[in-house]
């Protein structure tokens, strides 16, 4: 499931986007400044929609901070200013695409999807490929040629966090952060059990994807190019 990050102080405007946005992934709300750089910063998003104007740091501030910290999360700035200085200032602080308000929801959508197939290597209509095999994110099929894989629905987050994530290594505590969350009452070694398994289900329908281990340090998926 793609995650996006909406930072939109006006609630009716916030519900508004996140009705929108909901065709794209699940949509976290926050509305102030102060929340959203929390939020960006201790979880894990595919995309941040973050407005300037804030109560407490504005969405400015917060696009420097987050730069500052290595964050390279993809931000689409929502603001009522549109001057050639504001949008400006924007691109220099790191943002990667800037709407101006109002908007309409084709060009929402158009904007959030466009940054999520540069990031995430989207192809289609909200499809990951990789290798042999193809992901569909909005019906849950994972096809290998014209063969389905049955993956329950932690599996297909696993598998859908990993391809997005290609060539890099991740911790077991950042799987378990962005699949299961830290408020679970599970341990870490459910992902042991869940990657075990998706080996297994990979393996058995001829996916030519590779789950390897980095002894102590996590995982990473790649591509066996000699199938």
């Amino acid at each position: 499931m793609i995650k996006l990050l909406l930072v939109e102080d006006d609630k009716l405007l916030s519900d508004s986007v996140a009705e929108i946005l909901s065709e794209v992934g699940d949509v976290t709300q926050v509305y102030t400044g102060d929340e959203g750089y929390y939020e960006a910063t201790e979880n894990e998003y595919d995309a941040l929609i973050l407005d300037v104007m804030l109560p407490g740091l504005n969405g400015y501030q917060i696009l420097e901070k987050i730069r500052e910290a290595g964050l390279t999360i993809p931000v689409l700035m929502l603001t009522a200013k549109d001057s050639l200085e504001d949008k400006i200032k924007g691109f220099q602080e790191g943002a990667d695409d800037y709407l101006t308000k109002p908007f309409h929801r084709e060009e929402l959508l158009l904007r959030v999807m466009a940054m999520l197939k540069r990031s995430l290597n989207l192809v289609g209509d909200n499809q990951l490929s990789l290798g042999n095999t193809k992901v569909a994110l909005n019906s849950h099929q994972v096809t290998v040629a014209d063969n389905d894989i049955e993956l329950n629905g932690k599996e297909f987050d696993l598998l859908v966090y990993l391809m997005q994530q290609k060539n890099r290594i991740l911790t077991k505590e950042q799987i378990f952060q962005r699949i299961w969350g830290f408020d679970s009452e599970t341990s870490y070694s459910v992902v042991e059990v869940y990657m075990s398994h998706l080996r297994k289900k990979l393996a058995k329908g001829q996916s030519n994807l590779l789950i390897n281990t980095i002894r102590n340090v996590g995982y990473i998926l790649a591509v066996n190019e000699n199938e």
